[in-house]
């Protein structure tokens, strides 16, 4: 095994991409200012080679004032509507950082004016809307990607090759994903954020959709797109007095003809978790954090590979180099931020909670509905 993790050290070392082509920026705008990662992405957005940062639609003013003083941002950046910003630049793609439920608008307002899109997870607040998205971006001829940061992390591209590529632990058996933290009020999320993420129309639930998205796209991912024949779900309110209207914690079972996957979601964990754990006929990867791997296989002790905090691979180092690929051609989504992926995971989520209201559990139909 230490062979092993050696060889695919090296293997990680030596997957370069070739800089020497230097190209335009592509002309982004960002859409919505109501998600607190908008924050983080600002500050990526300015300072990524690959982009330049046209402008921000915004429609609340006070919103506006805050991320304009944070980030020392000239008011002429912002506009009111998309339409608005149209008519005084010309945009090529949009990041959209709006509620959830506010998606849906969004992405069949770019697919108008061809803009291809990367939304905040998770895809939309039920499947309704996610077919709504998927009929816009077809006939708009865009591409619609879904934004996860679990999707960058080293640990877990690097699991899924040993997976499906190295095939080092046979075939895929059961998929343990937990995600969670302590709840937005506790972890400080402002107002804006707070206010529509414990809204269940605005965020389609509470900790099951923010938090269960991460294990549904993941379980969908590590199975190949496969639909489940199955979901169960049960949620709790542990914290009533902070979040009266939506879920505070939700486990989904996912039943496969020859697999079974695992989906917690949380907002009542002691601190802020992504973990996943995949076993196999011959062993497991389990990927506690974003640069380490535990990885055992039949015959064998536990082996850790720690892995840098960045791939080196192009375009899949980030989310911004990605999209900047897939709007200029260069790649057809997949995996992770691809619509087809989040379809899935949107369809079981939205069986999630039908199970968690009616306590049964919801077979999902032959055909998917796409």
């Amino acid at each position: 095994m230490k062979s092993f993790a050696l060889a695919l050290s090296l293997s990680l070392a030596l997957c370069c991409a070739d800089a020497s082509e230097v190209k335009s920026p592509i002309r982004l705008a960002i859409i919505g200012l109501a998600h607190d990662a908008v924050g983080d992405f600002i500050l990526r957005a300015r300072n990524h080679p690959d982009f330049q940062l046209v402008g921000i639609v915004e429609s609340n003013r006070n919103l506006v004032t805050r991320y304009a003083q944070l980030y020392n941002l000239n008011t002429n950046l912002f506009s009111s509507h998309l339409n608005e910003l149209l008519a005084r630049t010309h945009v090529q793609a949009a990041a959209v950082f709006s509620s959830t439920f506010d998606h849906c608008r969004i992405v069949e307002q770019c697919a108008g004016h061809h803009l291809d899109v990367m939304l905040e997870k998770p895809l939309a607040v039920n499947l309704k809307d996610a077919l709504a998205m998927e009929e816009a971006a077809r006939q708009g001829g865009i591409q619609v990607i879904v934004d996860y940061e679990t999707t960058w992390y080293p640990a877990s591209q690097t699991a899924y090759a040993l997976v499906h590529d190295r095939h080092a632990i046979g075939e895929v058996r059961k998929i343990v994903y937990s995600a969670g933290n302590q709840g937005p009020k506790e972890t400080g999320c402002s107002d804006a954020f707070v206010d529509w993420l414990t809204n269940p129309s605005l965020n389609g639930g509470g900790a099951l959709t923010d938090f269960g998205c991460y294990g549904a796209d993941a379980v969908t991912w590590l199975m190949n797109g496969e639909r489940p024949a199955s979901v169960f779900a049960v949620t709790q309110h542990l914290k009533p007095d902070l979040y009266p209207d939506v879920e505070d914690q939700g486990t989904i079972v996912v039943t496969y003809s020859n697999a079974l996957g695992i989906i917690q979601a949380s907002w009542d964990l002691p601190f802020d978790q992504r973990q996943m754990e995949i076993y196999g006929s011959a062993g497991y990867v389990r990927v506690p954090q974003r640069d380490l791997l535990r990885v055992r296989q039949t015959g064998t002790d536990e082996s850790k590979l720690h892995l840098p905090v960045q791939p080196t691979a192009d375009p899949d180092k980030d989310d911004l180099s990605y999209f900047a690929a897939v709007v200029r051609g260069e790649i057809q989504p997949s995996g992770p931020s691809s619509l087809k992926i989040n379809l899935v995971a949107t369809e079981i989520l939205d069986a999630a909670k039908q199970s968690a209201v009616t306590g049964k559990q919801i077979k999902l139909p032959d055909k998917p509905a796409w």
